[in-house]
């Protein structure tokens, strides 16, 4: 992925602001440490936010952290769901009360330093370990239809099933997204742009457009994209052209979702937002510390 000689001040720009969110998601220190993060009740507030989600069960909103999984809600304090406090690097919802995740196990704790792929079938209370357990950490998921896909130490790894994983191509990526439709098309986000792959993540093109942090893909048409200064932008032809939407308050992004073309959340450096009209406006769901 080489970059075209004019355009190389903006791409080692991106590069240095893309590195220091890499940086930030992998926890800033050995797994498990202690960042601030806390349980129902305290005053302190959520911190280093890795993946976001909303349960199609119920609509209730979910913050993976490096401290556990949270549900957060307008107006109310994070609550910590189930009793694992685990680096929760990523989790993508499923389907109803079903999350996958990966990370790794706190300190202390009975879990791994890498958990491998786990699944939840009650909304995060209680987790299986399906494979890779003390191997691998997944620090992008995506699933679409009954495949799951997965960026771990540089590559793409592919699972039907969560047992067995299909190693394919390497990059430097930040997130992955996966075509909602369930063909093979697969995008991630490079300090070069988006690049792409036509066959389920084996080979990429070269970066285009815009450079983004994240890029959720709820439905065909709606493929979102974050830059690293927290700028929402939309596109509807699977990251060729894009219309820009707003800037998310709180600056530097640290997750971001799409339920569907409408539903939108985001973390940002000040907090948990949501905006119900296609990311236009946002309102704030939680407060997170810097």
């Amino acid at each position: 992925m080489t970059a075209r000689p004019a355009a190389r001040p903006l791409l080692a720009a991106a590069s240095v602001t893309l590195a220091s969110l890499v940086l930030a998601a992998c926890g800033g220190g050995s797994p498990g440490t202690d960042t601030g993060t806390v349980t129902s009740g305290s005053s302190q507030m959520l911190a280093h936010v890795h993946g976001l989600g909303v349960d199609p069960a119920d609509g209730r909103a979910y913050v993976a952290t490096h401290n556990g999984l949270y549900t957060v809600a307008k107006g109310q304090k994070p609550k910590l769901v189930g009793d694992r406090k685990d680096d929760f690097m990523d989790f993508t919802v499923t389907g109803k009360n079903t999350f996958i995740a990966g990370g790794h196990g706190a300190p202390g704790g009975d879990h791994p330093g890498h958990l491998g792929a786990i699944e939840t079938k009650d909304a995060g209370r209680t987790w299986t370990s399906w494979s890779l357990s003390g191997e691998a950490d997944f620090h992008s998921l995506n699933s679409v239809k009954d495949t799951v896909y997965g960026y771990e130490s540089g590559q793409v790894k592919v699972s039907g099933d969560l047992k067995s994983w299909d190693g394919r191509a390497t990059l430097d990526a930040l997130a992955l997204a996966a075509d909602p439709t369930g063909n093979e098309t697969l995008l991630a986000t490079t300090a070069e742009g988006v690049v792409s792959s036509a066959d389920g993540g084996r080979t990429f093109d070269k970066g285009a457009g815009p450079v983004q942090a994240f890029l959720p893909w709820p439905v065909e048409k709606a493929l979102f994209g974050i830059d690293p200064a927290g700028k929402l932008s939309r596109s509807e032809d699977g990251g060729t052209t894009w219309k820009q939407l707003s800037a998310v308050p709180g600056g530097q992004p640290q997750a971001l979702t799409a339920v569907d073309a409408d539903h939108v959340l985001a973390a940002t450096q000040t907090g948990v937002y949501e905006s119900r009209n296609g990311g236009k406006t946002f309102t704030e769901l939680a407060p997170l510390t810097s």
